[in-house]
């Protein structure tokens, strides 16, 4: 291994702890009910979609619709997730994908599949720019690989 090799090694296991560290917050952020603090791991200009199709667009605007979603229909509720992969596609930019749901007492299956694109802001920070949730629909995931089993992904 040489320098540049093993520089761009720390590079991307320092980039990848702070990718991480921005999915704690906003696990923190929701565990918590707090929208300000959730919308504020978002770019000005993010998208975010949930998995019933609803578009937010920019922190303040995903901020303030999950503090109405944490003061009712999601009150008390927490995040579980876990890291399926994190991809850098250049310096600057990294897309996560993730497995969650949120729960209230124990955690259950994780049922929905999650897509996170984090930029790297002038000042150094990550922030998410870009959010897609998706229900995983296990009985329609099977009935189309039986039916058609080229559809079938190599990692499922």
């Amino acid at each position: 291994m040489n320098i540049s090799t093993t520089a761009h090694a720390a590079d991307t296991a320092a980039d990848t702890a702070a990718v991480t560290a921005v999915l704690d917050r906003l696990t923190a952020a929701w565990n918590a009910g707090d929208g300000v603090a959730y919308g504020a791991e978002f770019t000005d200009d993010a998208t975010y979609i949930t998995y019933v199709g609803t578009l937010y667009v920019g922190g303040t605007e995903i901020g303030s619709a999950h503090q109405a979603l944490f003061d009712s229909f999601l009150k008390g509720t927490r995040l579980a997730g876990e890291i399926v992969g994190i991809r850098f596609t250049g310096p600057d930019t990294a897309l996560v994908v993730t497995r969650g749901d949120v729960h209230k007492g124990k955690p259950g299956k994780l049922h929905k599949i999650q897509t996170y694109t984090l930029v790297r802001q002038a000042n150094g920070e990550w922030k998410v720019a870009a959010f897609q949730n998706t229900k995983h629909k296990a009985l329609m995931e099977a009935i189309s690989f039986k039916a058609q089993p080229a559809t079938r992904p190599a990692v499922a």
